[in-house]
């Protein structure tokens, strides 16, 4: 009897926890605000903005630092004003998330107004997202990703593919309906596999035509309808860089906006050493080449701007610790001196 009784006692507790969670309230919230329209315009009065600029983020530097302000709903709406136009602007805005006090976070582009204008009057900038996302904190990268990739999502399909109608967004942006034909879009994500291929002791890494000079990083390449990870990962190795994988293992997953919003699936992948000859696709791949473990260690502490040698020539280095392909690389390094 008292087996059941400390059985019951644990799921009940298990369950009161849940329940009260700071978490499971903040997505129960979060959702609430999607499906409820008047709900989530009551938000927007007492929540708080990332502006955007024809889909560049808004910045301030602090001492050599980059922030993400966060701006209030009055602050928009005085931002309006200056340009004579209306609050109704700030239903524009998408929910991105809110904090641990359910103070929801909104992304706004005001791209049709004028940017130095913006920037004089917040005293700040608007900058590139591919460089915002490494100079920010780190905790600001992912908000500012999913921002971006909801606001483009919104700016490319307002209108219907069937009927060719205009769609509307709802209040917090989580879909779009089309009245004529019913159908409503919610945002979808491309899977795309990364992957670092290993042959026990070297690791390989290429480069595209359009890399920064010197950057090498993880072979990746978006999943093919039908396939599931491991036949996209043998797939992309061997149309790459002409290697059968023997295995694979997961890493992790990451948000990435560009081209479009993607989920990096980021693996490991083995090869036979006896066979690790590269035979480089070079409609796909600029360079491709075998690293050694001194070369991969040298090559994390390398900086871009001082890869550049006299003559010239670029002395490698990879993604920096915010992508994900630094993840796996570094992940090889512990593998390898374990």
């Amino acid at each position: 009897m008292a087996v059941i009784y400390r059985a019951v006692y644990r799921r009940a507790s298990s369950l009161i926890c849940r329940l009260h969670s700071t978490y499971v309230r903040k997505m129960r919230y979060l959702n609430e605000l999607k499906e409820d329209d008047s709900l989530c315009r009551q938000a927007q009065t007492s929540g708080t903005f990332y502006l955007f600029h024809n889909l560049s983020p808004f910045l301030q530097e602090v001492e050599k630092k980059y922030l993400v302000p966060q701006l209030s709903a009055a602050e928009i709406k005085r931002i309006l004003e200056k340009f004579k136009e209306t609050e109704q602007w700030i239903e524009k805005s998408v929910l991105i998330g809110c904090s641990d006090e359910h103070v929801p976070h909104f992304a706004l582009d005001l791209g049709a107004l004028e940017k130095s204008v913006i920037e004089s009057e917040l005293k700040g900038s608007f900058t590139d997202l591919r460089r915002a996302l490494f100079i920010v904190d780190g905790k600001d990268s992912p908000l500012l990703a999913s921002a971006q990739s909801l606001l483009r999502w919104h700016d490319s399909h307002q209108y219907c593919s069937k009927t060719g109608q205009p769609t509307q967004k709802n209040i917090a942006g989580s879909k779009r309906v089309c009245h004529a034909s019913r159908i409503t879009y919610y945002p979808q994500m491309s899977p795309v596999v990364i992957t670092l291929v290993s042959d026990g002791s070297r690791c390989l890494l290429a480069r595209q035509p359009s890399f920064p000079q010197g950057m090498y990083t993880a072979l990746s390449g978006f999943c093919d309808i039908g396939e599931n990870v491991e036949q996209t990962v043998q797939r992309e190795v061997a149309e790459e860089v002409g290697l059968e994988v023997e295995s694979l293992q997961y890493s992790a997953s990451q948000h990435w906006p560009f081209p479009s919003s993607c989920l990096m699936i980021a693996c490991h992948a083995l090869v036979r050493a006896q066979q690790a000859e590269i035979s480089m696709n070079s409609l796909e791949l600029e360079e491709a080449h075998w690293f050694g473990l001194e070369e991969i260690v040298e090559g994390l502490k390398r900086e871009p701007r001082s890869s550049k040698q006299d003559d010239g020539s670029f002395l490698p280095w990879f993604p920096p610790k915010q992508a994900i392909a630094h993840q796996l690389i570094h992940e090889w390094v512990k593998q390898q001196t374990s």
